[in-house]
């Protein structure tokens, strides 16, 4: 068996209790939504009235929260946060497991370079985060469509798991730079968790104070926001050239500090 198909056997479990998180909280979303669709108050006046710093958090902003389309924008954050956690976790352990679970000497009998192991991870892990988009993408179309009562959400919903998979892509890779260069390995993962979380409590400061617009650039989650894409204002060019950037980067340091990395056995 080589690498590859070792790391998609390994992570398979996973991915199916991470798929299966991700569809109850899309259909669990989207049966509260039927439910204060249908109690005769207007969902616009109950969010108007919270705290704009509970706004920011449940992440309403702009968006038209009567519409089934602004109320996948407010859920779509959860699906975002829960996605990058996925991501910037499978990164961070996808490189460090051998070390941790004191594994490497799988690695050193196979006539394979480092090239060749990091590589093979690194496309295990790419296959499962798109398994998660793509199972993701698909229960949101049809359950989202399910009470759209005409309205047309199927492109909207595309673009947001466009912009998902970008941010998935640059977690992964996070946790797999991280992982690499961290001396230990059993904390890789925390480190990576603390960096995501860290990025997105600053997304809802920025939303709370206007002085801190300029630190957008600093938090993933602030590149492709709910409020702009659910509203017609698709993927911001420049953000999608910063992510690659970003990518990019996170890719070569993954590749040159697991190369020269010292392996415990």
């Amino acid at each position: 068996m080589n690498i590859f198909l070792r790391e998609m056997k390994a992570f398979r479990k996973s991915l199916i209790i991470w798929s299966i998180g991700m569809l109850f909280l899309v259909g669990s979303g989207m049966a509260k939504y039927a439910g204060l669709a249908t109690s005769g108050q207007s969902m616009n006046e109950i969010w108007s009235t919270m705290p704009k710093s509970l706004q920011a958090i449940m992440g309403t902003g702009a968006l038209d929260i009567s519409k089934v389309s602004g109320y996948f924008g407010v859920l779509y954050i959860y699906l975002v946060l829960m996605a990058t956690i996925h991501a910037v976790m499978l990164g961070a352990t996808i490189i460090a497991k051998e070390e941790r679970d004191k594994t490497a000497e799988f690695l050193f009998v196979r006539p394979v370079s480092r090239t060749s192991i990091i590589s093979a991870k690194l496309l295990a892990a790419v296959v499962n985060i798109v398994s998660l988009n793509m199972i993701t993408g698909v229960s949101c179309i049809y359950l989202v469509g399910k009470y759209s009562e005409g309205e047309s959400v199927n492109a909207d919903i595309a673009i947001a798991m466009t912009a998902m998979l970008i941010l998935q892509l640059l977690f992964l890779f996070i946790g797999s730079a991280i992982a690499s260069v961290s001396k230990k390995p059993k904390l890789a993962a925390s480190i990576s968790t603390g960096i995501l979380l860290m990025t997105y409590l600053l997304s809802i400061a920025i939303d709370l104070n206007e002085k801190l617009a300029i630190m957008k650039y600093i938090s993933p989650f602030k590149y492709f926001e709910a409020k702009i894409v659910m509203n017609g204002g698709g993927l911001d060019s420049k953000f999608i050239v910063l992510s690659l950037f970003i990518i990019v980067i996170l890719t070569m340091i993954t590749f040159v500090f697991y190369s020269r990395k010292d392996l415990k056995i």
